[in-house]
């Protein structure tokens, strides 16, 4: 996976994630960086910007890009293993990689236990995640799971009440969120879908005053999830 940035970069190193090569700008001057990167002895590529650029596909990179392993996810068995956990936050086909990364930033800060995410049809961990979360990405869970209806019984089996994202339901700050609380966030144009719509235990709104009728997935989540630690 091809990550790119100083901040990213700082984070791939402090995190001991493995690094197979560095890529830098012919013009790179950041002695700090350079000196971490030097001691671990790790394979260094001198190039022109302009090619830089393109393997970012001309995202703002700060002159410097790091081929590292792919993002390992866990699994539903490390959420039944985890006794202690009793927050999950389940995105529903989410699309936007920098909505995915806004959330992961907003789970981090608020100590969410785990994110789940669908193997298929939904964005994952990449380079414009690992920008956009701004080394948030290193101190969360991220399980991938085959079939969200399935895990969501597993959860229930666990102990946890499952509350749905959506424009029609009850207002979120009338609603007791104590308990073990897997929240889950839909895509950014559909929603949550029929099938997991009806697995939820209740349905939370955010009501809206404006002529607008929804929100961003992410600042929907942000929403409801800083309702929610208030009971943890």
């Amino acid at each position: 996976m091809l990550v790119y940035g100083k901040n990213v970069a700082n984070e791939i190193i402090d995190n001991n994630i493995k690094i197979y090569k560095v890529f830098l700008d012919n013009n790179f001057k950041d002695e700090e960086l350079m000196d971490k990167i030097n001691k671990l002895n790790l394979k260094k590529f001198h190039i022109d910007k302009n090619k830089l650029d393109k393997m970012c596909n001309n995202s703002s990179n700060q002159g410097i890009a790091m081929d590292i392993e792919e993002y390992k996810y866990l699994d539903i068995k490390d959420i039944e293993n985890d006794n202690s956990a009793n927050f999950v936050v389940m995105l529903d086909s989410l699309e936007d990689p920098h909505n995915f990364g806004a959330i992961i930033r907003t789970c981090e800060s608020a100590k969410v236990d785990y994110i789940i995410i669908p193997k298929h049809r939904s964005v994952s961990v990449n380079s414009t995640v690992y920008k956009t979360s701004a080394g948030a990405i290193n101190g969360v869970k991220i399980c991938e799971v085959t079939n969200l209806n399935n895990t969501i019984k597993k959860l229930k089996d666990l102990g946890y009440w499952v509350y749905g994202a959506d424009m029609k339901g009850k207002d979120y700050r009338t609603i007791d969120f104590s308990g073990k609380t897997c929240l889950i966030i839909g895509s950014e144009g559909h929603g949550i879908k029929h099938m997991i719509h009806e697995s939820c235990d209740e349905i939370a709104s955010i009501p809206m005053r404006g002529k607008i009728n929804s929100l961003n997935a992410s600042v929907a989540a942000g929403i409801l999830i800083y309702e929610i630690v208030k009971y943890k």
